[in-house]
C-alpha cells in the first residue's frame, strides 16, 4: 500500500490570489533556498565528488510531490506508491536503491536524502537533496564495476528507511551502512551534508509561510506552477510538430567488448501534449552501462532543454508534466529489468541530452545543437600510499570533461562540463591530497568539430601516478564520434594512453578497470570534442589563425575551414580563398547532421589507431533470454 502522511491538523490549504511582487519575493527566495543548498553541502561534505565538483542535486517540493525548484525534477510520487509507511513530522527518509523509487535516482551510488515539511501539524513542503558517494563497498574501488551484471555486485542497496523517526536518530542503522563502504569517513561526512542541507531548506520554507502566512507561500507555489505550465505549452506547440520526428544514437560499448547500443526516441505532438516514445531502443544490457530513465526526469531534462533553448529566464518546476508522456519499453537499455546493474549508467544519461537536440532542431535548424554532453568520464585511482613511512589508503573519483557542441550562438566551451553545476576538482587539491602530479592540463588542438562555430574541444590532462596502485576509466565516444549539424563537421573521438615508467606506451579502452599503475607512470587522458555548428567555411580566416596561436587549433587542423596558415597563425589570404573555392566545387550539398563515417569504417579506423578490437553488436536474443 502507499505511503500514509500523518497529520494532526487536516484543514486544507486555501489557494487564494498573489500579487505580482509576492509572488516575484516568494519565487526568487525559493530559489535562494536551492542556492543555500548548494552551498551548505559543498561546506560541509568531505568527498571531492561533491565538496569540489558539486555532484549533487537539491529540491524544494509542495505537498503533492511537485518540484517547485531544483534540477532533476521530482521523484515523490513514485516514492510514496512503493514507501509502505507513515511519514511523520520528525522523520527522515535515506535511500540508494534505483528499483526502490522507479529510477528517481539510478545508480545506488547517489544517496537521497527526503525530508517531509510540516507546519502547525500539517505537511507543507518536501525538501530532498541526492548526491553522489565515492564508495559503497561492492567489487571495486569507487563501486562502479564496468564488468557487473547485476545491482548485488555494485555495494550497499539502501530501501526507503527512516534514519530519523519522529526526531529519533536511528545510530544502528548508520552502523550497517557505513560498514559497507571503503571510505566512511567521506560517506559520513557527505550523508551529514546532504541532511544538513534539507534542514536548511525546510527552515526557510517555513520562514517564508510564517512571513506571508500558508495559504500565502501555498497558493504562490501553485501559481508557480501554473505559470510552467502556461509557457510550456506555448513552446511545445512552437517547436514540436504533429509529424513524428525520430533520431537515435549510440553508447560506444558495455566495456565487455559490445556496442554500439542503440538509444532511439520518436516525437510527435498530440493536441497540447507531446509524446516521447523510445520504442526502438536496444534491449538492456548485461553489464553496467543501463540507464534506469525514470519518466519524471526525462520529463525534466525535456523540459530544461527547452527553455534553455527557447526561455532561459523559465523557473525550472514540475508544472508541465502533464503535457509530456513518455514510452519507455520494458526490459531496453532505458528501463532494465531487476537486478541488472546499472553503475555505468552516465553514457546513456549524457547520450539523452544530444538525442533530445537531435529530436527538437529538426523542425528549426537554427535551434540545433550539435552533438557533445555524450558522456560523463571518471577516472578511478586507489592504491596505498607510503611514500611518507606510513601506509594510507587513498582513493580519487574524479569526473572530467569533454566538449560542449557547437550552438547557434556560438562557440561550445572547450573541456566543460556535462552538468552547468559541475566544476573540475582543482589541480592543487589533487596534488595536496593524493599520491599524483599533473602535469598537463589543457584543451586538446582540433578536437572540437569544425564549423561556423567550432564544437568545444575536449580536455587533455596527464596524470603522474607517485605511488603504485589501480586505475579505472569510464568514458565514451570513443568510438561513435559527436556528430555535427548544419554542415559542421564531427567532434574528435576521446582517447587514453598509458607511458610506462620503463618507457614503453600502452593504449588503453575507455571503459577499463583493475589497470595496474606504477609509480613513475603517465596518463594521458583525453576527452572527446563537441560536434561542430554550420558551415566551417563561413568560419572568419583570421578567427582561426588567432585560435592557432591561442593552441586551439593546428595549422593542419585549420584546413578543416578551408584556411591555410602557418604555425604562427599567419593567414594566406589568396591560397585560402582558393582552397575554399576547391572544397565548395567537390563537396555536394550540406548535411542536416553529419555522422562521420559508417560503422564498418569507424571499426576499421579505431582499429588501425589503438590496436584494440572494436565492439561488436551483441546476440540479442541471447541477452533477452539471459534477462528473463
Amino acid at each position: 500500500m502507499p505511503a500514509r502522511i500523518v497529520e494532526t491538523n487536516d484543514t486544507p490549504f486555501e489557494k487564494v490570489a498573489i500579487d505580482p511582487v509576492t509572488l516575484d519575493i516568494i519565487e526568487n527566495a525559493l530559489r535562494n533556498a536551492r542556492i543555500e543548498m548548494d552551498a551548505t553541502l559543498v561546506r560541509t561534505a568531505m568527498s571531492p565528488g561533491i565538496r569540489e565538483q558539486g555532484d549533487a542535486f537539491p529540491m524544494i517540493a509542495d505537498p503533492a510531490g511537485k518540484m517547485i525548484v531544483g534540477q532533476f525534477g521530482s521523484f515523490i510520487d513514485g516514492f510514496l506508491r512503493g514507501f509502505d509507511d507513515t511519514l511523520e513530522d520528525g522523520d527522515l527518509i535515506l535511500l540508494s536503491d534505483p528499483y526502490s523509487c522507479e529510477g528517481a535516482i539510478s545508480h545506488s551510488n547517489d544517496w537521497l536524502v527526503l525530508l517531509p515539511v510540516f507546519k502547525d501539524g500539517r505537511l507543507i513542503a518536501y525538501t530532498a537533496m541526492f548526491g553522489h558517494q565515492s564508495d559503497i563497498g561492492g567489487m571495486v574501488p569507487g563501486s562502479m564495476p564496468i564488468g557487473a551484471s547485476s545491482i548485488f555486485e555494485e555495494g550497499v542497496r539502501i530501501p526507503p528507511v527512516k534514519l530519523w523517526k519522529q526526531g529519533e536518530y536511528n545510530h544502528d542503522l548508520m552502523k550497517l551502512v557505513m560498514h559497507q563502504t571503503r571510505k566512511p569517513d567521506w560517506c559520513q561526512a557527505d550523508l551529514n551534508a546532504l541532511i544538513a542541507s534539507c534542514r536548511v531548506a525546510s527552515r526557510r520554507v517555513i520562514e517564508m509561510a510564517e512571513r506571508f502566512g500558508d495559504d500565502v507561500y501555498y497558493s504562490a507555489t501553485q501559481e508557480l506552477l501554473d505559470r510552467n505550465h502556461r509557457a510550456m505549452k506555448a513552446l511545445i506547440s512552437m517547436a514540436v510538430a504533429e509529424e513524428p520526428v525520430s533520431f537515435e544514437d549510440y553508447i560506444c560499448d558495455d566495456g565487455k567488448g559490445f556496442g554500439p547500443y542503440r538509444i532511439k526516441c520518436t516525437m510527435w505532438r498530440e493536441g497540447e501534449k507531446v509524446v516521447l516514445d523510445f520504442d526502438g531502443t536496444d534491449p538492456q544490457s548485461a553489464a553496467s552501462i543501463n540507464f534506469y530513465l525514470n519518466e519524471n526526469m526525462f520529463k525534466m531534462f525535456f523540459g530544461i532543454y527547452m527553455i534553455m533553448v527557447f526561455d532561459p529566464q523559465i523557473m525550472f518546476n514540475d508544472g508541465f508534466y502533464d503535457l509530456i508522456e513518455v514510452r519507455i519499453p520494458e526490459g531496453s537499455l532505458l528501463k532494465p529489468k531487476f537486478p541488472a546493474a546499472l553503475s555505468g549508467r552516465t553514457h546513456a544519461l549524457g547520450r539523452i541530452f544530444d538525442i533530445l537536440g537531435g529530436l527538437l532542431g529538426q523542425k528549426t535548424p537554427e535551434f540545433l545543437n550539435a552533438a557533445g554532453f555524450s558522456s560523463s568520464p571518471h577516472l578511478f585511482y586507489s592504491g596505498w600510499d607510503t611514500r611518507r613511512n606510513t601506509r594510507e589508503w587513498f582513493q580519487l573519483f574524479q569526473i572530467g570533461f569533454g566538449g560542449i557542441p557547437g550552438r547557434p550562438l556560438g562557440d561550445g566551451p572547450d573541456g566543460h562540463s556535462l552538468w552547468p553545476g559541475f566544476t573540475n576538482v582543482p589541480n592543487e587539491f589533487l596534488e595536496r591530497y593524493f599520491p599524483l602530479r599533473i602535469e598537463r592540463y589543457s584543451t586538446e588542438p582540433d578536437s572540437g568539430g569544425a564549423g561556423l562555430h567550432r564544437g568545444g574541444n575536449g580536455i587533455h590532462m596527464t596524470y603522474r601516478f607517485l605511488a603504485d596502485g589501480n586505475i579505472a576509466i569510464h568514458d565514451d565516444r570513443w568510438f561513435v564520434p559527436p556528430w555535427g549539424v548544419n554542415g559542421g563537421h564531427p567532434g574528435m573521438r576521446a582517447r587514453k594512453v598509458i607511458e610506462r615508467v620503463d618507457g614503453t606506451t600502452e593504449i588503453v579502452g575507455n571503459k577499463v578497470e583493475d589497470v595496474e599503475v606504477r609509480a613513475g607512470d603517465l596518463l594521458h587522458f583525453i576527452t572527446w570534442g563537441g560536434g561542430g555548428w554550420g558551415d566551417p567555411l563561413e568560419r572568419d580566416p583570421e578567427l582561426v589563425g588567432l585560435e592557432i596561436r591561442q593552441g586551439l587549433v593546428t595549422s593542419e587542423g585549420a584546413k578543416a575551414y578551408g584556411v591555410v596558415a602557418d604555425d604562427r597563425g599567419t593567414v594566406d589570404a589568396e591560397a585560402t580563398a582558393r582552397l575554399r573555392e576547391e572544397m565548395k566545387a567537390s563537396r555536394g550539398e550540406l548535411a542536416l547532421f553529419d555522422y562521420g563515417p559508417g560503422i564498418e569504417a569507424l571499426r576499421a579506423a579505431c582499429e588501425a589507431e589503438t590496436g584494440l578490437p572494436a565492439p561488436r553488436r551483441p546476440e540479442w536474443d541471447d541477452l533477452a533470454e539471459a534477462a528473463e
